[in-house]
């Protein structure tokens, strides 16, 4: 049997380390050859994971990680290269599954580099599908590639729809935890701090990443990434706080039906879905005790409580670049919330602003889609984002 070859894009963030826990435990039933391994700065595990899985290259993002990269492989026989050039390098090496797990917009030229080799790319990058689709989906098509989504929420409308057919979904529903301040007293919001903010209550997840779900903004990235990917008309896309997170998303046709996907909170589910489809194989996942659950609930996503739902809804409509501008307005404000430059509820605020200011120039924003114009729409929001900030700190 010819042996699958395998990259993994972000291998040391938490998408990074269980996907590695899956290509462990699949190595002796499923054969893999690993082509590369990128990570950011934790140079020590990327050399680790590299190591035990047999890698032909170890990419790190930062070029003033190379040495110590380098060191840590030291006579491996693993080849160690760093730096946005290197990356570009790794996705340009034929795989038959690749795993886009890089935070933020970073992982999209990478992903569009891989998708040149016809292959199957499993999609937790939401950025790229937020940020330029059309670009990613268009891409697969031109070259015979097919992306999967990994996003447990967008994994569970995809395994909902199996066998159906999409003029009969009448709507589709993203669950959202509520994140960590769900049952805060809204006027206690503004003071938020980024401890707080980033302590979940049911996934174990990186810190940006759980922030944006205390904001709801990793929700309004979802609603956009599932216009995107699955073609549906924004009106149809809903959101529902599912404090429990055991329902991932749901599917209602037009016969009144609803197809709920209900699994624990182990991301492996949904990263061993797209590993293996379209099997299904054995993961070692927990087997849910409903009667021991008892009873799942589920609330209002209220708009002014999590602003990011409503400016998501307004991206939606907008199309085009908005995507763009959303998803690194929102980046931005991310890191002054982190650097305590500004408050909580501030940065919905930021891109909101950062939204208004780009619309302006409509022509820009309304043209065609290419690979060049994200990337100038991404530095104007980041541009405009920082100059947002300023201006709220006088």
């Amino acid at each position: 049997m010819q042996r699958r070859r395998i990259t993994v894009f972000g291998a040391t963030g938490s998408i990074g380390e269980n996907t590695i826990d899956l290509l462990t435990r699949q190595g002796g039933a499923d054969p893999y050859d690993v082509v590369a391994l990128t990570g950011g700065r934790n140079v020590k595990r990327l050399a680790e994971q590299a190591i035990a899985l047999k890698a032909d290259l170890a990419v790190t993002a930062f070029d003033e990680c190379l040495d110590d990269l380098r060191a840590a492989l030291a006579g491996s026989g693993v080849e160690a290269a760093a730096g946005q050039a290197a990356l570009i390098e790794a996705a340009a090496r034929p795989a038959d599954w690749i795993m886009s797990a890089i935070v933020g917009f970073a992982g999209l030229a990478p992903g569009l580099k891989a998708l040149e080799h016809g292959t199957t790319l499993a999609l937790a990058n939401k950025e790229s599908l937020v940020a330029a689709g059309p670009l990613l989906l268009g891409a697969a098509a031109k070259h015979g590639a097919r992306v999967l989504p990994v996003d447990s929420e967008h994994s569970a409308v995809f395994q909902a729809l199996v066998g159906e057919d999409m003029a009969a979904v009448e709507r589709v529903i993203i669950t959202a935890s509520g994140g960590a301040f769900r049952d805060w007293p809204i006027e206690d919001l503004a003071r938020a701090t980024p401890e707080q903010a980033s302590s979940h209550p049911n996934w174990a997840m990186g810190q940006r990443i759980t922030i944006d779900s205390a904001s709801m903004f990793n929700k309004g990235m979802e609603l956009i990434e599932t216009k995107e990917y699955f073609g549906i008309a924004p009106s149809k896309i809903e959101a529902l706080v599912h404090p429990e997170s055991l329902i991932h998303a749901m599917v209602g046709y037009r016969d009144g039906a609803i197809m709920a996907h209900v699994g624990p909170h182990d991301m492996r589910h949904a990263i061993g879905y797209a590993l293996n489809w379209p099997e299904r194989a054995a993961l070692p996942v927990e087997r849910l005790d409903l009667a021991r659950i008892g009873q799942m609930t589920f609330r209002t996503a209220c708009e002014t409580r999590w602003p990011a739902l409503r400016i998501a809804r307004e991206v939606m409509e907008a199309g085009g670049y908005a995507g763009a501008a959303f998803n690194a307005g929102k980046e931005a404000a991310l890191d002054a919330f982190l650097a305590r430059e500004i408050g909580f509820t501030q940065m919905s605020d930021v891109v909101a602003a950062v939204l208004d200011r780009l619309s302006v120039d409509s022509d820009l924003m309304k043209s065609d889609l290419s690979l060049e114009k994200v990337l100038h729409v991404d530095h104007l929001a980041r541009e405009e984002a920082a100059r947002i900030v300023r201006s709220m700190q006088h």
